[in-house]
């Protein structure tokens, strides 16, 4: 909830539907996470630094007190997003732009999408590669890791 009301100004009241499709959202941002610990993206030292300047920064600038749950909530939030950003960087957005065998690949298999040749809509493809990329990858993600929603708890947040 703390992440929900973060996004939406302070906001508990969505309806049910907004909910749902905000967890899903922060389920498929924690599933990104994980594979990113997996990897072991989060013992790379330039990220270690980047935290710890991001940290520094913030106690320097008295942006928020360097105690208590919204400081940690702050902080944790900061390195799951550094991290998502990274793996995303490996697992999607390197793969579009540095392999052009699997974006034509991609464009012949998918050609009926595109009325153009590929020159003329590359920007389109690689869009949609990357979309591709990101399904699949967060398809293997959900069959890695199990996650159950319970659906009544949900439905009383809604309520709220």
């Amino acid at each position: 909830m703390w992440a929900y009301k973060k996004s939406h100004n302070g906001n508990t009241n969505g309806d049910y539907d907004n909910l749902q499709a905000y967890l899903n959202l922060y389920i498929n941002f924690k599933l990104k996470v994980l594979d990113a610990r997996d990897m072991g993206l989060d013992k790379n030292p330039v990220y270690e630094e980047e935290i710890k300047t991001y940290e520094n920064a913030l106690i320097t600038h008295k942006k928020v007190d360097n105690i208590g749950k919204n400081y940690d909530y702050l902080i944790n939030e900061y390195r799951e997003g550094v991290l998502m950003f990274n793996v995303s960087e490996q697992k999607i957005w390197n793969k579009a732009q540095d392999d052009e065998r699997a974006i034509n690949d991609f464009y012949n298999k998918n050609q009926k999408n595109y009325n153009k040749p590929l020159t003329e809509v590359k920007g389109q493809v690689i869009a949609d590669y990357q979309q591709s990329l990101e399904e699949n990858w967060l398809k293997g993600l959900k069959q890695k890791y199990q996650v159950k929603i319970n659906e009544d708890e949900l439905k009383k947040l809604a309520k709220q």
